[in-house]
């Protein structure tokens, strides 16, 4: 157990990227008199969601929302807000080999596509996406990995292959070893590789109006030894966050009224909802969990 100060300022350990939502707070224009951060995660934030859930290693920061969902399976002391820090479009994020043959996204059954992780917030949304909107079972398609989860705890199923160490998936992907690869950024400047689902943003656009929303990465947790012995710290977190958000996020990045990324338990319920359901048909979590238990009595009203 950690103990933090009874009253009074707390600096925390936090690994926290640059985003819109956070940049007022990482440059200081955003200060509090109760809550100091000491920014020292990696400059890849995701390279720290691993030691954040095996070994306790931040007080606080932000964390992929997938694997908020597995440290709530096996136990992990971790507590979340609702406070999306990172949200995007997928629909640009899985891309296939043209040498290979053409490939509407139902054909990717029975096809090999690599991913970092098949546990990856990225990989869950897309190919829940992919069942939703054209039919595809992706339980027929063979995932190939390079890393494991950020969970010790979990196993991947069975039709998650792990390519050789050293593998690189692009490579594999514009050489025509894989068939298709899930990559978290922008399409390779390469003739041999084309996005699967055609115009992604135009289509991601679509998706997110049907919806209402916009899908979630990553949102906002803290040691919950923090939550329990400190609760008006964790909500002047949300507060300051809050405040950073309003000063980096502008009103006209609404599109169509659908916020990029909701705070509040209410606003990120529907997304909540979807990212559970596609975790647990994945085999990513053993049950589904209800929106209200992810969170605390703190967290849980705070809006």
């Amino acid at each position: 157990m950690t103990a933090y100060p009874a009253a009074g300022p707390v600096t925390l350990a936090t690994n926290l990227a640059d985003y819109p939502v956070t940049r007022a707070l990482k440059s200081g224009a955003v200060k509090s008199g109760l809550v100091s951060f000491d920014f020292c995660g990696p400059k890849i934030a995701n390279q720290g969601f691993k030691p954040m859930v095996r070994e306790g290693k931040f007080d606080a920061g932000e964390l992929a929302i997938v694997t908020f969902l597995q440290a709530k399976v096996y136990g992990k002391p971790l507590t979340l807000l609702p406070a999306v820090v990172m949200a995007r479009g997928q629909h640009h994020t899985i891309n296939y080999n043209v040498a290979r043959g053409p490939l509407a996204p139902k054909d990717i059954e029975g096809k090999r596509f690599g991913t970092r992780s098949y546990s990856v917030t990225t990989g869950v949304w897309v190919r829940g996406i992919l069942k939703d909107e054209y039919g595809v079972d992706s339980s027929k398609v063979t995932w190939c990995t390079v890393n494991d989860g950020h969970l010790a705890e979990y196993q991947d199923p069975a039709n998650v292959e792990r390519l050789p160490a050293g593998s690189d998936i692009e490579k594999m992907l514009v050489e025509g070893d894989l068939d298709g690869a899930i990559l978290g950024g922008d399409l390779p400047n390469e003739p041999r590789v084309a996005h699967l689902i055609p115009e992604p943003q135009k289509a991601a656009e679509a998706w997110s109006k049907k919806h209402g929303m916009v899908p979630i990465n990553h949102l906002f947790v803290v040691r919950t030894d923090l939550a329990r012995q400190r609760p008006d710290v964790v909500r002047e977190i949300f507060r300051v966050l809050k405040e950073s958000k309003a000063q980096g996020v502008p009103q006209d990045s609404m599109k169509g009224g659908i916020d990029p990324v909701p705070f509040g338990v209410e606003n990120n319920r529907k997304a909540l909802e979807t990212v559970i359901r596609y975790s647990y048909e994945q085999k990513i979590i053993p049950r589904l969990f209800t929106v209200d238990e992810l969170f605390d009595d703190v967290t849980r009203d705070l809006v």
